[in-house]
């Protein structure tokens, strides 16, 4: 019995060897290309790598190799510094800012004196200006201490708040020094207190007849050139100039008030006008005249 040709038999034990070695082949593949994987370095490991990485530099490329031996091209170190540095910079403590004072206004004040106005709630901090009395200001609810700010050409200040006022302050009537009419005689002997008393009544107080200043031979304060006499038939006019000097002592020089029988001094002024004894006549109880006793030169 004649078997199948040689060649035949060639034929079909190269296709069987096809059919072996293909499989083999491909789990060889496939092992190999797992070892690879596992070669690589993870993604924490390439990080870390990264920093210790050293850069070799070849005619057609840069690399860098890693402890694990692996290559990564040279354009990828550039982001794993970054995530390194970002990976450094998540447990930094935020940066403190200061916040910007709050410069919304709330209202208005009015200042109760000359108000100097700083950069910061210390009194030497920069003085940025210095407020005229009964000038209006722009605050806010931001207080520090015994400042307040305030709004001032769109940027924030500091000023005392004790010196800012709901309402608006009435300003002091601008005291008259011009010489009198009643002469430089009359004011004779008179100390500067006593001069500036004579001129303010005579500008502001027309109705006054006549004027006392010094008196020869007196030991007290006519003698001395410290008061004034302002001869007045009017009461209600009296007690206006009477009231006038009493509110103006400080700017006066004005120790002591008397008038109708009723007398005022700084030093008892919590007492308001106090009642004196008689003494007999109408001029020795002042109730033809103002008497005003000065300090002497404490107003200039």
């Amino acid at each position: 019995m004649s078997g199948p040709p040689r060649h035949a038999v060639q034929d079909d034990l190269r296709r069987t060897a096809v059919r072996v070695a293909a499989p083999g082949a491909l789990v060889a593949g496939l092992v190999a290309a797992g070892l690879a994987m596992a070669a690589l370095p993870s993604p924490t490991q390439a990080t870390s790598a990264s920093v210790q990485a050293r850069t070799v530099t070849t005619p057609s490329s840069s690399f860098v190799t890693g402890p694990s031996g692996a290559e990564v091209d040279a354009l990828d170190l550039g982001m794993l510094k970054r995530e390194t540095r970002t990976t450094r910079n998540t447990g930094r403590p935020a940066l403190k800012t200061q916040a910007a004072p709050d410069l919304h206004v709330e209202g208005t004040r009015f200042t109760t004196v000359a108000l100097n106005v700083r950069t910061e709630p210390k009194n030497d901090a920069k003085l940025v200006t210095v407020l005229k009395p009964a000038a209006t200001v722009k605050i806010t609810d931001t207080t520090k201490g015994q400042w307040r700010l305030i709004v001032r050409d769109g940027k924030g200040r500091w000023v005392k708040k004790k010196y800012l006022a709901t309402k608006k302050p009435k300003l002091a009537a601008a005291i008259s020094n011009a010489p009198c009419t009643s002469g430089s005689g009359m004011e004779s002997g008179l100390t500067s207190d006593a001069i500036a008393v004579h001129r303010a009544l005579c500008a502001r107080y027309p109705q006054v007849s006549a004027f006392g200043g010094v008196r020869l031979g007196d030991g007290g304060e006519h003698g001395s050139g410290r008061a004034v006499d302002a001869m007045i038939s009017n009461s209600t006019v009296g007690w206006e100039m009477a009231h006038w000097l009493r509110a103006n002592a400080k700017r006066l020089g004005v120790s002591e008030v008397i008038y109708s029988q009723q007398i005022w001094t700084v030093q008892r002024s919590g007492e308001g006008w106090r009642s004196m004894p008689d003494r007999g006549s109408a001029t020795a109880n002042h109730y033809d005249h103002v008497h005003v006793t000065v300090y002497g030169s404490s107003a200039s």
